[in-house]
């Protein structure tokens, strides 16, 4: 008896035990016919929900006049129509963008751009930052070990900074945003010359590393630096970006200006895509041939992110982000009264993250089993943390207050549950 080919591989690991059949708004209906409310959004990236009559149909037209122009060969319209879009919302002077696949691409894109501007080997990144798993990016990684584990050496020319998180350091914003930018100087004057360094690159509200913001004091210290040391100051806005946080751009909470964004998930409603802004003069210091691929910037999802775009603003998206994430955090903090295990509530907008701490400790498998209460109570939601502690809420920019209201009963039950 031969055994079965053709099988995925043993290391693609689901969150849930869901075979998804089809995705409608802020649901997904399994292959048995059940139905789940969706608050994990694909890691961040079904900002408009799923199948978003706008996007499907802009999807479709695409689909039957051109599905692939590659970018450096012939030029499809719709991404300067995209670029045009783009460069309505993204502050000035980022006017030039890049467009890739995925996140990670945009981050190995912002490493190329930012040594050869710069002529300078050294980039900065601050502790419990995501920025990609292919080699370049995931050496700009420390939210998990492993995700690093059995892959050294790691691309030099990386250092680590510590990151605001006032709640780990069991210190108030004041003494930790302190600490923070000391050390940084620290790294300046024994680690990273600051003639050797080309930039610093963090995320405005940290991902996988357990949804945790920095703040206007340290943005305002790090452009500061990188002003005064001829430095680039690149956003990491992939997952808090378009409109996640309550404000389009993550960075508008602590109002400083970037010299480059990196942009993916809540693009194209699903669809592959990504970009790296920055300004025309910048993009232009760059080499030749080092921007590039075959399938960045594919005309549908090009055209899928158009009509994304259209569709938050049309919809009012990212004021609704803004409210629902208002009424998901004050539901949680409620909760919080009668359940002290959950140690922090915290995040922007749509991006919230619920600490599990047990005598103390991180507790990740209470979050696990959470997890799977919730999802057994027709509730998806996904786990992040350096110890999987955190329970991170991701629902679409769409999600409605009745939708917030059930999840946070929902909630409620597994939390008993769990007990």
């Amino acid at each position: 008896m031969t055994s079965q080919k053709g099988k995925l591989s043993p290391l693609l690991k689901q969150a849930t035990g869901i075979t998804a059949e089809r995705g409608e708004g802020a649901y997904i209906y399994a292959s048995d016919g059940r139905r789940y409310l969706d608050f994990t959004s694909g890691i961040g990236v079904t900002s408009t929900g799923h199948c978003h009559p706008k996007v499907v149909a802009a999807a479709q037209q695409q689909v039957g006049t051109m599905i692939h122009a590659q970018a450096t060969t012939v030029m499809n319209p719709r991404l300067p129509e995209l670029a045009a879009k783009l460069g309505e919302l993204t502050p000035a002077p980022l006017d030039a963008f890049f467009f890739s696949n995925a996140g990670t691409e945009v981050a190995e894109a912002a490493i190329r751009l930012v040594r050869q501007v710069t002529g300078r080997p050294n980039i900065i990144v601050f502790h419990g930052g995501f920025h990609g798993r292919t080699m370049g990016s995931l050496s700009l990684t420390t939210s998990s070990v492993a995700l690093r584990a059995g892959v050294s050496p790691m691309m030099g020319g990386v250092v680590v900074a510590p990151f605001p998180h006032a709640h780990h350091y069991g210190w108030n914003e004041t003494q930790t945003t302190d600490f923070c930018l000391r050390e940084l100087d620290r790294i300046f004057a024994t680690y990273s010359a600051p003639r050797e360094t080309a930039a610093l690159l963090i995320e405005p509200v940290q991902g996988e590393g357990g949804y945790v913001p920095a703040n206007a004091r340290f943005m305002q210290g790090l452009r500061d630096r990188a002003d005064r040391h001829g430095m680039l100051l690149v956003f990491d806005e992939v997952q808090a970006g378009f409109g996640r946080s309550g404000k389009f751009w993550a960075h508008e909470h602590f109002g400083v200006q970037p010299d480059a964004i990196m942009i993916a998930k809540g693009l194209a409603s699903g669809f592959p895509i990504s970009a790296l802004a920055a300004s025309e003069a910048t993009m232009a210091k760059g080499w030749p041939g080092s921007q590039g691929g075959t399938y960045g910037g594919n005309a549908v999802a090009a055209a899928a992110a158009i009509a994304t775009i259209e569709v938050i603003q049309e919809e009012g998206l990212v004021a609704n982000a803004r409210t629902m994430g208002e009424r998901l955090r004050a539901g949680l903090e409620a909760l919080q009264q009668d359940y002290p295990e959950m140690d922090d509530v915290r995040g922007q907008g749509l991006m919230i993250g619920v600490e599990m701490r047990r005598d103390g400790n991180p507790d990740g498998e209470r979050a696990g089993n959470i997890l799977k209460a919730c999802e057994d109570r027709g509730l998806l939601m996904l786990r992040c943390g350096p110890y999987q502690e955190i329970v991170r809420w991701l629902p679409p920019l769409i999600v409605s207050a009745e939708q917030i209201d059930t999840a946070l009963g929902i909630f409620e039950e597994a939390l008993r549950a769990t007990a």
